[in-house]
């Protein structure tokens, strides 16, 4: 009986494709993989007529087949490029989402801008006073630097306002006096005077509260969309590893090189290969949930009133005149004192006194266009992108995996057309110790992943602290996770840093130097007699001996 058993054994060796899938007398034909292998653009010279010995595969099962190592080398590298596309696409709709998002809340909120400059000029039109004219430029730097902080120019937003009001207070005194001339000492000395004599009353105040928190929050918010959109970008370039490669071409084209070409791959094989491919990606998910509710956090907390504020802000310009024209005698009586005596006042000081506040309705071309609907339009979208990281598995195993009634059990599983039946890895690298299909080191992180988790870090922070009040300068955060500015604290004594110079909308600015007098202690140049007393007592020892 055994003798028989071996005979058979050996017969099923020497035409083993006898005993094959298909269960045919003779060896398959590789006409179709032929004709799939030159479809990808490669050369038919060297592929097999039929089915060979496959002793010789590295990376597919080593049964009979159609793949010689060059076409198993060439299809390797053929599935980890068109994987790598697939992620770049990905990509690409995320960045193309959220740059979408940043370009729309940045023309509303520079349209918002030129409502509300022209919403100026219509309120001292209708006062029919040289008012504006002769002022117009102070009213349009204003402007210009709140749309200029609003995109990231590196001012200082209380600065501006403060030194607008200055200016104002300048230019409405000159011009009451303007029969008299009134030399830049005398202007400098008046502007010196606005914080004792409060001629706009409560005005400035409230205006620096509003527009600050208001603009800080929008600064932080565009930015943290394009700190993101260049996340995505860079991850989306960092290339598969050669472990993901094998993987990926087991998964993919062995099916070909076995003569299954029709098989797709069973739908946990398919999670565990792209689980470990992109495991460093997945690592992101935990700081990218929380930048995008961050974001929200800004977006619904800053932002959904933000039209109402800019739109609102001639009415505080023009408060502010009016107070100051209602006390001028009191207010040049004080400047007298202070800087000298004045001349009476002006025509145009007194019209301007007598008529008031004027309101002027805004005119809103499209109602739909409000900011209360872009801010909800926005966190819709971002909260749509909150798992992205962690889905992209799922997403790219939906069209290439068997699913349906009996798939399981006639799906590729990696060797053949069987049930998978390893189990589901997590999401993330410290998961993928007992991947079966790619082989990870958990202990060696992607580190431009790294670097980007690190970027992810800072601009939460950011947000938090635009949240919160402080004005942190986004523009010296660095691709190096060392470098000056780029540390992961997420409190907001963090930003009290040389690095990081933070403004809190409700005092004075702070930069907090250490004293000059102060010896810094602990320094590498005062460790080196002691190093060196050691080094030659260890050396007289050995002497010794």
């Amino acid at each position: 009986m055994e003798s028989l058993i071996i005979a058979a054994l050996a017969l099923c060796s020497l035409t083993a494709p006898a005993c094959g899938d298909k269960g045919t007398s003779k060896a398959r034909s590789c006409s179709d993989l032929r004709q799939f292998y030159g479809g990808k653009g490669y050369s038919v010279d060297k592929v097999p007529l039929s089915e060979i010995s496959g002793e010789h595969l590295h990376i597919c099962p080593q049964g009979y087949t159609c793949c010689t190592v060059e076409m198993e080398g060439n299809l390797a590298s053929l599935s980890c490029k068109e994987m790598e596309g697939l992620l770049k696409d990905a990509g690409r709709a995320l960045q193309t989402s959220l740059l979408g998002q940043h370009k729309a809340f940045d023309g509303f909120f520079l349209d918002l801008l030129n409502r509300s400059m022209a919403r100026l000029q219509r309120s001292f039109a209708s006062t029919r006073s040289l008012l504006h004219l002769m002022n117009s430029q102070v009213f349009s730097d204003l402007y210009n630097d709140l749309s200029g902080y609003c995109r990231g120019t590196s001012i200082n937003l209380e600065e501006v306002l403060n030194e607008f009001w200055a200016k104002l207070l300048e230019k409405l005194v000159y011009q009451k006096n303007k029969q008299i001339s009134l030399g830049e000492d005398y202007l400098e000395c008046v502007s010196k005077q606005i914080e004792t004599i409060r001629p706009f009353g409560e005005s400035p105040h409230k205006t620096s509260v509003l527009v600050t928190r208001t603009f800080l929050a929008a600064r932080s918010f565009l930015q943290g969309l394009m700190k993101s959109a260049e996340v995505v970008r860079k991850v989306s370039q960092v290339p598969l590893s050669p472990a993901c490669m094998r993987a990926m071409m087991r998964m993919t084209y062995c099916p070909h090189c076995r003569g299954i070409p029709s098989a797709r791959p069973c739908a946990n094989y398919c999670s565990n290969v792209m689980k470990g491919c992109l495991a460093n990606q997945a690592d992101l998910n935990t700081e990218w949930k929380h930048l995008v509710d961050t974001m929200v956090n800004v977006a619904e907390n800053r932002l959904i009133n933000m039209d109402q504020i800019i739109l609102s802000l001639p009415d505080h310009i023009l408060e502010a005149i009016s107070t100051m024209m209602e006390k001028i005698d009191t207010i040049n009586a004080k400047l007298s004192l202070a800087c000298g005596e004045v001349g009476p006042i002006s025509t145009e000081a007194e019209e301007v006194r007598t008529a008031g506040r004027v309101t002027v309705e805004d005119t809103v071309g499209d109602p739909s266009k409000n900011m209360e609907k872009l801010v909800s339009d926005v966190t819709t979208r971002l909260r749509g992108m909150q798992s992205h990281w962690v889905s992209l598995p799922n997403i790219l195993c939906s069209d290439r995996a068997a699913y349906g009634a009996g798939a399981e059990d006639k799906c590729w599983n990696g060797i053949n057309r069987a049930r998978y039946l390893p189990e589901v890895m997590g999401d993330g690298l410290a998961n993928q110790i007992s991947n079966p299909e790619v082989e990870i080191d958990i202990t060696k992180p992607d580190m431009t992943i790294r670097q980007q988790i690190m970027q992810l870090k800072i601009t939460s922070n950011r947000l938090k602290n635009a949240l919160n009040g402080f004005d942190v300068d986004f523009q010296d955060t660095s691709d190096d996770p060392s470098g000056s500015g780029s540390g992961s604290c997420t409190d907001p004594s963090c930003s009290q840093s040389p690095g990081l110079i933070a403004t809190s909308t409700g005092g004075p600015v702070f930069y907090p130097y250490p004293p000059e007098n102060k010896k810094v202690t602990g320094s590498a140049q005062q460790n080196v007699p002691s190093i060196i007393i050691f080094l030659l007592s260890l050396f007289i020892l050995l002497l010794r001996r």
